[in-house]
């Protein structure tokens, strides 16, 4: 027993010099982005570069926030952020139960081929996308180009998700359904007063990783909108790079105010985070 407690010593010190060292190479890049944003030209150009500004210019936040219109990038990118995360969880709660409580002809084919969608790159279909919704009717004389609806209603389907919560929903017991049909329960209604509710860690999750990939969506929405009265906050940040150079101090800065919503969803979230991936893992 001695020698067992001996050995285990040297290997739990060994996990935590891992632990330690990935959680400094996450921090990092976040302390050099706060840093930088803090830096005035001279530090910014200085060679070798400094790891703390020589001169703390807290003007950065200010001067980027005038910059762009980032009040409109805010609205726009929460206002299509929460519809399509609405949408995420009825579009992936109704395909997640069909594919884990329903029987149907072929139901893990079309479940693969769903998840093997998710190895397409988004830069193979982003021209021909373009094309559909050109040619769709509404909107202005671009079909749905420049409009919140190119930036919502395709993404209102969204695999992974369909992934998690169906991965989830299997961990409930058979039983559990098959009463539900015997007390005349219908589908729907089983759903939504019984296995969402018990699927809130889940839903937590899905409603959190929606957000964080619509928030920092770029190409799509950078080939999709014209007019800064549609844009999202990431193609905002691009203002800053421009053909003259990068303003570096600027664009850290606005990129701190920028990620700072994830940062807060994120915390509150995490405990959710953590239960439902573990509980996914459950069943196959």
């Amino acid at each position: 027993m001695q020698a067992g407690f001996s050995r285990a010593i040297p290997r739990n010190w060994a996990v935590h010099v891992l632990l330690i060292v990935g959680a400094v190479s996450f921090v990092l890049p976040f302390y050099w982005m706060v840093s930088t944003s803090l830096k005035g030209p001279a530090d910014l150009y200085q060679s070798p570069p400094t790891w703390f500004p020589g001169e703390v210019r807290f003007e950065n936040y200010p001067m980027a926030w005038n910059s762009v219109p980032f009040p409109r990038y805010f609205f726009n990118t929460i206002f299509v952020a929460g519809c399509i995360v609405v949408g995420v969880v009825i579009t992936s709660g109704l395909s997640a139960f069909a594919f884990a409580f329903l029987r149907f002809r072929h139901r893990e084919g079309w479940f693969n081929t769903f998840l093997s969608t998710m190895m397409v790159p988004e830069p193979v279909y982003i021209i021909s996308s373009y094309i559909l919704l050109y040619n769709l009717p509404g909107g202005g004389g671009d079909g749905w180009i420049d409009d919140y609806s190119a930036l919502i209603v395709p993404w209102l389907a969204h695999v992974f998700s369909i992934f998690l919560l169906r991965q989830h929903f299997k961990t409930f017991p058979r039983d559990l359904v098959d009463a539900a049909v015997i007390d005349g329960c219908g589908p729907i209604r089983f759903i939504f007063t019984m296995i969402l509710p018990l699927s809130r860690a889940a839903l937590t999750t899905v409603c959190l990783f929606t957000f964080i990939s619509t928030w920092n969506s770029f190409l799509w929405p950078l080939v999709m909108t014209n007019s800064d009265s549609i844009r999202p906050i990431q193609v905002g940040l691009a203002f800053f790079a421009q053909e003259e150079g990068t303003e570096h101090g600027l664009m850290m800065a606005a990129a701190v105010f920028s990620i700072a919503p994830l940062l807060v969803a994120y915390f509150f979230a995490q405990k959710q985070i953590i239960e439902s991936l573990t509980h996914t893992g459950l069943k196959g």
